[in-house]
């Protein structure tokens, strides 16, 4: 609720929704989800809204003091003991594939560094977790590269990148064309950035599928190809494709096609101790997954 308050502290101040999101560098959208959530936690609206304008409704005017004398304190709150060691707490989306690979890894490498930070772990998809480091309810997130360019106060910092894979169960067609054609087809959630790259693969290569089934997971679909629910194109690194029984990997034709795993983290929270070693710690671990 914090950050809400300060939302609702700077659009009172410029009564302006837009005005607020340039000085947060935050979306108008991201600051209009930020106070409604804040009005619906306090059960009464804080501005009375005309058009594209708004001005402090009675109850919100009688909240602003209050909300700044909070604000106040809590930065009172946020001190650091002298060793370095930070105390305070972080929020960190973490997309399934990377949970269930090296972020444990990662997080035991933490911990020996920062003993004492709390942390709050968010899973998501790459797009959920955009939304929410860029309306500011998380820090940072792993997730896929955003097709869109980034605002000013967030910095991508990439980890890897994943090679795609076709998956079949062992005794279909070892054909792409014939295999695509003939059997029903597990569809990467196309709403993604990971399936949008299979669409586009597909389509510049002439390749016609049976689609039968559409889900945003990896691990799920590589789950259903070993049932024998269908074939499909998945990203083949973070996910046990050697390791799961009943199928075959398929090589994909012409140049590799990869997505890009990485860090999206907001400035404010980068120069953080704990923030800078959990960086460090997730970028160490991708490299020994991949040396695996």
């Amino acid at each position: 609720m914090i950050r809400y308050l300060r939302t609702f502290v700077v659009a009172a101040e410029t009564e302006s929704f837009s005005a607020a999101a340039n000085r947060l560098r935050l979306t108008q959208s991201a600051v209009s989800t930020q106070i409604r959530r804040l009005e619906d936690e306090l059960g009464y609206a804080l501005f009375t809204r005309t058009g594209r304008s708004v001005t402090l409704s009675d109850e919100g005017a009688d909240v602003l003091e209050q909300a700044a004398r909070i604000l106040e304190s809590f930065e009172g709150l946020k001190l650091r003991n002298q060793t370095g060691v930070d105390r305070g707490a972080m929020s960190l989306g973490v997309i399934a594939t990377v949970q269930n690979s090296f972020l444990p890894a990662a997080l035991l490498r933490f911990r020996r560094e920062q003993p004492v930070a709390h942390l709050n772990i968010a899973p998501g998809t790459s797009l959920q977790l955009l939304t929410w480091v860029d309306s500011h309810e998380l820090d940072m997130a792993v997730m896929i590269k955003p097709r869109l360019g980034l605002t000013s106060d967030l910095k991508w910092i990439p980890l890897m990148e994943e090679r795609y894979v076709g998956v079949a169960p062992v005794d279909w067609p070892s054909d792409l064309g014939d295999l695509f054609r003939e059997r029903p087809f597990i569809r990467y959630d196309r709403r993604s950035h990971g399936g949008h790259l299979v669409d586009r693969f597909l389509k510049e290569h002439g390749l016609w599928t049976r689609d039968s089934i559409e889900v945003d997971e990896p691990a799920v679909i590589l789950k259903m190809v070993s049932q024998g629910l269908g074939c499909s194109i998945i990203p083949g690194e973070l996910v046990p494709v050697s390791d799961t029984p009943g199928i075959k990997v398929l090589q994909l034709p012409g140049r590799p096609l990869v997505r890009e795993v990485g860090i999206l983290v907001r400035l404010s929270a980068k120069s953080r101790p704990s923030t800078t070693m959990l960086i460090e710690s997730l970028a160490a671990e991708a490299r020994n997954f991949q040396r695996r």
